[in-house]
């Protein structure tokens, strides 16, 4: 086990304070507070050619436009990863995670003009859309 110097330890022990001073750290317990009632919205697309990368990246360019939706606090888009239990869904190509604030927020992007035309000129390329959505408890 490598031996810790006074030094080092005291300067990560007040860089760690410096950052939990400023907020860099969040505190567990309030932190755990403040994602009550949280929204996550997760939507898995099937691709009506599943083989295409012109469709996979026009959804995806699709996808990107959403982004500019207000209430979206974070957004991840992904693709299945390659992992092989039974227990997991790997047969969709595209999935877009979002995080909002709460159901209402949801609710607005649901019924953003941005949104919309989205479905309208992207609904073409996918043969299934599944959603999860989910509130923090």
């Amino acid at each position: 086990m490598k031996k810790l110097s006074r030094r080092l330890f005291l300067g990560n022990s007040a860089s760690l304070s410096l950052a939990g001073f400023f907020g860099l750290m969040p505190a567990p317990d309030r932190n755990r507070q403040n994602q009550k009632g949280k929204f996550v919205h997760h939507v898995y697309f099937w691709l009506n050619n599943p083989d295409s990368a012109e469709d996979k990246a026009k959804l995806v360019e699709g996808l990107n436009t959403l982004k500019a939706i207000k209430p979206i606090r974070l957004v991840r888009i992904g693709e299945p990863a390659k992992t092989n239990r039974d227990v997991i869904e790997n047969g969709y190509q595209i999935s877009w995670l979002l995080f909002f604030d709460s159901l209402e927020d949801q609710e607005i992007y649901q019924k953003h003009p941005i949104h919309l035309k989205f479905v309208e000129n992207y609904a073409h390329l996918w043969e299934k859309v599944i959603v999860y959505d989910s509130v923090d408890i």
